[in-house]
């Protein structure tokens, strides 16, 4: 089983600790990291955070970098770590930009994108980009047949209800094809089915072993509907902040589990290598 390092950058990391911390995170052998997105924090907010019994955020956040900018940064100073979103909020941006950076972003790294996507729970995010909040399942799925056509043919075009674009040219092209794998967050019966039907991969939050079980119940169901089996998909998971032992994991791992992906947040390079160095210890017993 593979394990994962999710990050954030804030408005108070530096740059020289973004770089060193890409470099880091290789070094001490994790697989992946993965960025959070939101472009706007708001003081106050109706709308519930799904992972927290208050439904709030916590520690008040007021900033992030934009996870593209941040991956693209770290993926000019390392080789082979995988770089992820965790997760982008596609139904809010611009579908022809965010296929322009996820194929740049794939291309410059030499394929090591994984796209994780997910259809946000801020309305008042949307609310500020002008953006509907209605309907933000059904433009998800338009935004990623946008982004297939640009990353897939020669020449692109889509005719849609939210998008319509004229044969045109985007290139380069991404690395992998036929394009990176899509890993979906939430867990929801709509969202699994969203795996189930246009996804490579689930990215589960906050799940522990029983519950991780209910919801692989879901998928497969979900899965058989389409043809596929849950042998098509990556499965990911952070696991619930309960977990803290090495039978924790294991038992993630004898569900099917690829990759846990686990949260190493620090402020220097010193405490983010002491806090890696435990995470992995912690996971491998």
């Amino acid at each position: 089983m593979k394990i994962g390092c999710q990050v954030a950058f804030n408005d108070a990391t530096e740059p020289q600790y973004i770089a060193a911390a890409g470099a880091i995170i290789e070094e001490l052998g994790f697989h992946s990291i993965w960025v959070p997105e939101h472009v706007l924090f708001f003081p106050e907010y109706a709308s519930k955070y799904p992972y927290s019994s208050n439904g709030k955020m916590g520690g008040n956040p007021k900033g992030m970098i934009d996870p593209m900018s941040a991956l693209t940064f770290v993926a000019a100073l390392t080789k082979t770590i995988k770089l992820c979103t965790g997760i982008m909020l596609v139904p809010q941006r611009n579908p022809v930009y965010t296929a322009k950076q996820v194929a740049d972003l794939d291309y410059l790294s030499n394929g090591r994108f994984e796209f994780g996507i997910g259809i946000g729970w801020q309305k008042e995010e949307f609310d500020a980009l002008g953006v509907p909040w209605a309907d933000r399942a059904g433009r998800t799925r338009e935004c990623i047949e946008v982004m297939k056509t640009l990353w897939c043919d020669e020449i692109s075009s889509h005719e849609g209800d939210y998008y319509q674009i004229k044969p045109a040219y985007q290139y380069p092209k991404p690395i992998q094809k036929p394009h990176p794998p899509l890993i979906f967050g939430g867990e929801s019966k709509a969202a699994l089915t969203r795996v189930a039907t246009i996804g490579q991969g689930w990215y589960g939050y906050n799940i522990t072993p029983d519950l991780l079980s209910q919801h692989l119940e879901t998928l497969n169901n979900l899965l058989a509907k389409e043809g596929r089996k849950i042998e098509d998909l990556k499965i990911y998971i952070s696991p619930s902040h309960k977990a803290s032992s090495s039978e924790d994991f294991r038992a993630y791992e004898k569900l099917g589990v690829e990759q846990v992906i686990l949260p190493v947040f620090a402020r220097d390079p010193e405490k983010l290598r002491e806090k890696g160095l435990r995470t992995l210890a912690m996971v491998n017993g």
